[in-house]
């Protein structure tokens, strides 16, 4: 459930005539990115993000006409070649795994971003985001 969502629905059940919301407010560009985190110098998907990626694939589901991009990013340290490699192989590896959960391989767009900045803590970097409808 989406912020808006959540700010919208006491609204609606106040007016009278109304009726509560349901469903998605907006298209799939409109649903925030999955966000699978990865170890450093990894490209193996930890456990922890299962849920996630099933999530992400009943995104999917609800828009079978609209993309899946799959964005990959790397820490700054080791170097661009080896994290713009690492970031590619992270999308790869999140790729898989929305197909092996029955998104169709022609809706999936991947992006390897390469080494990125961090602004808080390094995880930050360490990424794959899941986006809708791009």
């Amino acid at each position: 459930m989406n912020r808006r969502h959540l700010l919208l629905a006491p609204l609606a059940l106040a007016l009278p005539g109304c009726e509560a919301i349901t469903g998605f407010i907006g298209g799939p560009s409109s649903q925030p990115p999955a966000i699978v985190f990865f170890e450093g110098f990894s490209a193996d998907i930890p456990d922890s993000a299962m849920e996630n990626l099933r999530g992400a694939a009943a995104t999917a589901a609800r828009y079978p006409t609209s993309r899946v991009l799959v964005m990959g990013f790397a820490g700054p340290t080791g170097g661009q070649a080896y994290n713009q490699q690492l970031s590619q192989q992270r999308a790869n590896a999140v790729a898989a795994k929305l197909r092996e959960l029955g998104v169709a391989p022609e809706r999936i767009a991947i992006q390897a971003r390469g080494p990125v900045s961090f602004d808080l803590v390094e995880l930050e970097s360490r990424r794959v985001e899941i986006r809708f409808g791009e």
